[in-house]
Formats: C-alpha cells, sequence, structure tokens
C-alpha cells in the first residue's frame, strides 16, 4: 500500500472521529505521525500472525487502542472502520457510565481528554485487513468520575 493511500486512510479516520466526538462535546483529535508509525507496526505485526489481539499495555506506553479486523482490504473503508466502532453508542449507558467490553471502542474514540490519534492499517497474504488506532492519552479509565467527565452524551440527543 503506497504512503499516500494510507495517508489519505487516516485522514479519513480522523475525520470520522472527529465528527462523532464534535457530537459528544470532545474537541477534536489531531492525528499524530509517531502514534500512526507505531500503529502501523502493530497492524503489520497483527496481519502476519493473522490473529486479532490488543497489543501489551507496556509496548504501547500511555496509548489507548481499538482495532478492527475485515476480510477484505478495508483501504477505501476509514469511515466503516470508525462507524463500526461508533455503534456501539446503542449499548452505552449515558445514565450508568463506565466501561464495558461492549462499548469500548465507543469511548476511547469520544474520551474527552484524548488528544491525539495514530491509524495504522496492514492487509494479511489471505487479503483480510487489520487496523489499529491508537489514542493518547489513553480513555476508558476506571477510576471514579472519568467516565461521567469524558463521555458525553450526544448534544443532538440521538
Amino acid at each position: 500500500m503506497g504512503k499516500s493511500a494510507s495517508k489519505q486512510f487516516a485522514e479519513e479516520v480522523l475525520q470520522c472521529h472527529n465528527e462523532y466526538r464534535k457530537k459528544h462535546q470532545a474537541p477534536p483529535l489531531k492525528l499524530s505521525s509517531k502514534l500512526s508509525r507505531e500503529a502501523a507496526r502493530y497492524a503489520e505485526s497483527l496481519a502476519s500472525t493473522r490473529i486479532l489481539k490488543h497489543s501489551v499495555e507496556s509496548s504501547r506506553g500511555s496509548c489507548g487502542e481499538n482495532l478492527a479486523w475485515a476480510s477484505y482490504d478495508q483501504t477505501d473503508a476509514g469511515k466503516d472502520v470508525a462507524d463500526r466502532w461508533y455503534e456501539e453508542v446503542k449499548q452505552y449507558n449515558f445514565s450508568h457510565p463506565g466501561f464495558s467490553s461492549g462499548t469500548g471502542h465507543f469511548t476511547a474514540m469520544v474520551w474527552k481528554s484524548s488528544k491525539k490519534l495514530g491509524v495504522g492499517k496492514a492487509t494479511a497474504s489471505d487479503g483480510s485487513s487489520f487496523v489499529v488506532a491508537r489514542y493518547f492519552p489513553a480513555g476508558n479509565i476506571t477510576n471514579q468520575g472519568h467516565f461521567e467527565n469524558n463521555v458525553l452524551p450526544s448534544k443532538t440527543g440521538s
């Protein structure tokens, strides 16, 4: 995959994140080339093993992480990936904020205090693809009050 295609993909993922973040009263993320390089490296390692699993926390510093897999090449699908993560908003209970495995992608996306985003994608030998998003600073902090202050309801009420 050429540099321009990966940059375009990352820009699309970023743009979708920021549209969703705006809805949830969170400031826009900035794309970080350092985080994107790290995310791309990890996407490559996922593609080589073809096993979707989170990186070891110590290897990603204080970054949060979202992962996506598809049986096809997601090059033109930055929006699809972001939309799939955001879909979890339907399961999130704003009246009882907190972490759950069914909403972790969504909450990481709109986490108010995250500032930077890195995006990496790699295609495996079977044509499937792996996408890694890194967030700095990490969201989904389970200490008291963090979800209430960082995962805000949509302004439009939808």
